[in-house]
């Protein structure tokens, strides 16, 4: 789950750690009205959307009058933000953050994130900071340092030094980053995020560490422990066919291909999405309905896949453990007479009650189409979209 930089904010100054002052704005009229708050006389106007690169689609501005805060509130608010994140379709600006502008000397990068490889908590720190870190990782990566800190030590003070001397720090920024880095260690592992990112991080020209922009990513398995965080969540900036998934405990996310896939496992998953991109199609979305799910949730995932205008063929591809293949079939079945069927559907069915669920799709009397094995499944619906077309 993701969270707007207004929300990170407070949420990290409640541990601590020094961040830009500002106030979020739902109207041109509370845009001036935070502004007026603020000493001036420069502030910055942000949109805020759950995506990067809004600077470079105009949706950062820096002003300095209140007037000129009223003319951005105006522009900003109900306009479609375009980034190298958002895609082409862009997000609708419906809330702004009105900061007090910051003297900046020096722009710096910070993240934090879970390193799987080493089941440790990573501080990444750069002195590139404003920029993609993944242009610093691919043109200089002798200028990104890696921290790695062990859950059952914590945080070190030869930790948060290696930092501050790779962020070329005096030893008073240095004392300043040992303590924002406790707090933001503190943020990460208390309210089980999964990403943290400080860019830019700045040294203002009175040598103080700022964290200017914040982006906040939690793990969305244990939200039943954080409901306050819950509370912050903004349904506007998802995905509505990924709420609808939420409801039924579906893991679903939608991409910008032709073909539904519906499949029981990740790894499964990764596998057909895999195998119809080579067979020269796309993928319409990862959809996992889990190992245990019920006829229930079956024919809710079948219809949050219909739901999508881009689909144009269904890929369902499910091998029986746990997962029962009658049951998928008699979800499949009760979402296609409910729904209808518009686009061609492959099935294809092993494991577990696999005869009893390949009979009962046979006595449906459904334009289904059968298939063998995955890659059997994959050269069909790939074939049948393309002749549909």
């Amino acid at each position: 789950m993701n969270i707007h930089e207004y929300q990170a904010k407070e949420l990290l100054r409640q541990f601590g750690v020094p961040t830009g002052k500002g106030a979020p704005a739902f109207t041109v009229d509370e845009a001036v009205k935070a502004a007026q708050g603020q000493p001036g006389p420069v502030w910055v106007v942000k949109a805020q959307i759950h995506a990067g690169g809004r600077g470079k689609g105009g949706g950062v501005k820096v002003v300095k009058s209140v007037d000129d805060v009223r003319k951005e509130a105006e522009r900003m608010l109900g306009m479609t933000l375009v980034t190298h994140q958002t895609g082409p379709a862009g997000k609708l600006v419906q809330r702004l953050y009105i900061e007090e502008g910051t003297a900046i000397a020096k722009e710096l990068y910070l993240s934090i994130l879970v390193d799987r490889a080493t089941s440790q908590v990573a501080f990444i720190v750069s002195t590139e900071g404003g920029m993609n870190i993944e242009e610093v990782a691919h043109d200089t990566p002798e200028k990104i340092t890696t921290v790695h800190v062990d859950p059952a030590t914590g945080l070190m003070p030869h930790h948060t030094r290696r930092m501050a001397k790779a962020l070329k720090l005096d030893a008073n920024q240095g004392k300043q980053m040992a303590k924002m880095a406790a707090g933001l260690y503190k943020a990460f592992v208390e309210k089980d995020m999964s990403l943290l990112e400080i860019n830019p991080l700045v040294i203002t020209n009175d040598g103080n560490l700022v964290c200017l922009d914040a982006k906040v990513n939690f793990d969305s398995n244990a939200l039943y422990r954080h409901p306050e965080i819950v509370e912050l969540r903004d349904l506007t900036e998802e995905d509505p066919k990924e709420i609808e998934a939420s409801k039924y405990d579906l893991s679903y996310v939608a991409l910008d291909g032709s073909i539904g896939c519906m499949v029981n496992g990740a790894g499964l998953a990764m596998a057909t999405m895999d195998i119809i991109k080579l067979y020269g199609s796309e993928p319409a979305n990862f959809l996992d309905v889990g190992g245990g799910a019920s006829k229930e949730k079956v024919a809710a995932a079948f219809k949050i896949i219909t739901a999508d205008p881009r689909v144009k063929g269904i890929l369902v591809n499910i091998f029986g453990g746990i997962m029962k293949c009658d049951v998928i079939a008699e979800g499949v079945i009760a979402a296609v007479k409910e729904v209808g069927l518009q686009v061609p559907l492959v099935v294809r069915l092993e494991g577990t009650n696999v005869d009893l669920g390949k009979a009962i799709i046979a006595k449906s009397g459904l334009n289904v189409i059968p298939a063998d094995d995955l890659n059997d499944a994959a050269k069909k619906i790939v074939k049948a979209v393309k002749e549909a077309a």
